[in-house]
């Protein structure tokens, strides 16, 4: 099982991204190609979970268009992510925060981690 996974880490590049968990608000950039054009999409969101490790490690990003939720799970080593940036580190107790799935109104709520950093 290991010779498999050193040739998917030799194989797949893995790109430098910050470091985000469950509770985090991002904004993932990715690539879209519709016909001959590419245009790159922002998928704003709460990030439920991170799973796998490696190559094959995906993270689940929910957020709220309109009244609807919209889930997405991106591979973390998607050639067609451009770019993911933090923009609120949220405090949560737990590593998968499926329960923020039936929140709504002020219960949906993540409190914010505070950073001192001088």
């Amino acid at each position: 099982m290991d010779i498999i996974r050193e040739i998917q880490n030799e194989l797949v590049e893995i790109k430098d991204f910050p470091k985000f968990g469950a509770g985090d608000t991002i904004t993932v950039s990715y690539k879209i190609k519709e016909g001959n054009k590419e245009r790159i999409l922002q998928f704003q969101g709460v990030v439920l979970q991170r799973r796998g490790t490696g190559a094959t490690e995906t993270f689940t990003v929910r957020k709220m268009s309109g009244n609807v939720g919209v889930e997405r799970i991106f591979p973390i080593a998607s050639p067609f992510i451009d770019e993911i940036a933090v923009n609120k580190k949220g405090s949560v107790r737990r590593a998968r925060i499926f329960y923020f799935r039936e929140r709504t109104g002020k219960a949906a709520r993540i409190k914010e981690k505070r950073s001192f950093t001088h």
